[in-house]
């Protein structure tokens, strides 16, 4: 997820697709994985792991796409449920079923006849709260959308551009999924008016204005609620010193977009056998249960355990808004040109 706040990437210079020994994968900015667990890849497959970091998703995406004549790399990760539609169209992958697909949970599954593209994590687009804020303004902090666009919470909130965030376009989204096509301007209409401030991508939001994460508090941010993810309380748990008895932030649970992000063999791969090796490998057990503390998102693997964290302090959503891709792809470019003219004019 583009919000994961993981910052230890396990990047190595291999030597590049053409080399049957290399396997690189290509994906967005906030992939993470434990050394030791990409060392055992390694040494079970033969293949020397290279990750290409290429920007947000948005720009990875947009950039895989621009390149599938010639990729940069053998797989891409973190193509998610609200760009999913614009890869497929545009041919970025070939079909394979990876090895031990059967245990990844039916609801995370699409393009069953095709098989282009393998689920690899799930995680939940909320806005966060900043409980020391909400606690000495003596306010209760928002419990859905409707509540977002009273003026108790005018001047609160900083989301991302939908045009170039993923976790903006999640958030528009679940206002789409919420108030339907019919409804979702108004409500923006509404938002606006009660001073919504948007930037440009999570990075911004969360670590600069957003006056409850740890990056906040130091640029002294002055927006209480944020568009984030689920897992960013326990993330500002795990990387504090000292690490506090509670989450300094909370989750509105009535604000969240079910996100599902997907990896897939590269169309034009030079390294299809190690490409296939590699998505193997990212939803085997040990692949799934070490995403969370490094990536903050869910296993979508039956039997994959998540760590005490997550269950303390960023459960998934009971009931968040969900869309199906096909519903995305008829509406999102529309809908993204709406908003813009809409909320940033």
């Amino acid at each position: 997820m583009a919000g994961a706040l993981a910052a230890c990437g396990s990047s190595d210079g291999g030597q590049g697709s053409g080399d049957s020994k290399t396997v690189t994968l290509v994906s967005h900015d906030s992939w993470a994985a434990s050394k030791d667990v990409i060392a055992a890849f390694e040494k079970q497959s033969g293949y020397k792991v290279n990750v290409l970091k290429d920007g947000d998703a948005g720009q990875a995406v947009n950039k895989a796409i621009l390149t599938k004549g010639n990729p940069q790399g053998d797989v891409f990760f973190g193509v998610d449920n609200t760009l999913l539609s614009r890869a497929l169209d545009n041919g970025l992958f070939q079909s394979y079923e990876a090895k031990g697909s059967e245990r990844i949970k039916a609801e995370y599954r699409v393009d069953r006849d095709k098989h282009r593209v393998t689920p690899i994590d799930t995680g939940d687009i909320c806005v966060n709260y900043d409980k020391k804020y909400f606690a000495d303004h003596k306010l209760a902090p928002p419990r859905s959308f409707h509540d977002l666009v009273k003026p108790a919470y005018k001047d609160l909130l900083v989301t991302e551009n939908a045009s170039s965030s993923s976790p903006g376009l999640g958030f528009l989204l679940g206002t789409a999924a919420k108030y339907g096509d019919d409804g979702w301007k108004g409500y923006w209409m509404k938002l606006k008016a009660n001073g919504v401030k948007v930037v440009d991508g999570w990075e911004q939001a969360y670590n600069e204005e957003f006056s409850g994460s740890a990056g906040g508090k130091k640029a002294k941010g002055d927006r209480p609620l944020v568009v984030s993810y689920a897992s960013s309380p326990p993330a500002e748990v795990v990387f504090a010193d000292p690490k506090p008895s509670t989450a300094p932030t909370g989750v509105v649970e009535g604000t969240c977009f079910r996100q599902v992000e997907y990896a897939g063999l590269l169309s034009n791969a030079k390294n299809t056998k190690g490409g296939k090796a590699l998505l193997d490998f990212l939803i085997s057990q040990r692949f799934q249960e070490d995403m969370p503390l490094n990536m903050f998102v869910y296993p979508v693997t039956e039997g994959a355990q998540v760590p005490p964290e997550f269950v303390k302090y960023g459960p998934q959503a009971k009931d968040p808004e969900t869309m199906a891709p096909a519903q995305i792809a008829d509406h999102r470019d529309q809908w993204v040109k709406s908003w813009t003219s809409l909320v940033l004019k």
